[in-house]
């Protein structure tokens, strides 16, 4: 999360979160928001410099969270359907 502080990332990883937990019709906690949210940050952060978009500030820094974090919730997904599958 380029340009924003560590306070700041945290705030940020649990709203991604939370707005990717809805965005998925999932059910977790805050910490569990705060954990995706964070890994989601990484994901999308990334995800955007591979296609060489570049982006500072917080709502963008949002932005690439809540699209990690969609990412996330949908692999975890597809591997928890498959191992219930069998």
């Amino acid at each position: 999360m380029s340009g924003v502080g560590w306070l700041l990332a945290i705030v940020v990883g649990v709203f991604a979160g939370w707005i990717a937990e809805k965005i998925m019709k999932r059910d977790h906690g805050l910490f569990v928001n705060l954990i995706v949210g964070l890994v989601g940050a990484i994901i999308g952060k990334f995800l955007l410099s591979m296609l060489g978009v570049g982006y500072e500030g917080v709502l963008p820094s949002l932005g690439a969270a809540v699209l990690g974090a969609v990412i996330l919730l949908a692999l975890m997904g597809m591997f928890r359907g498959r191992r219930l599958a069998r």
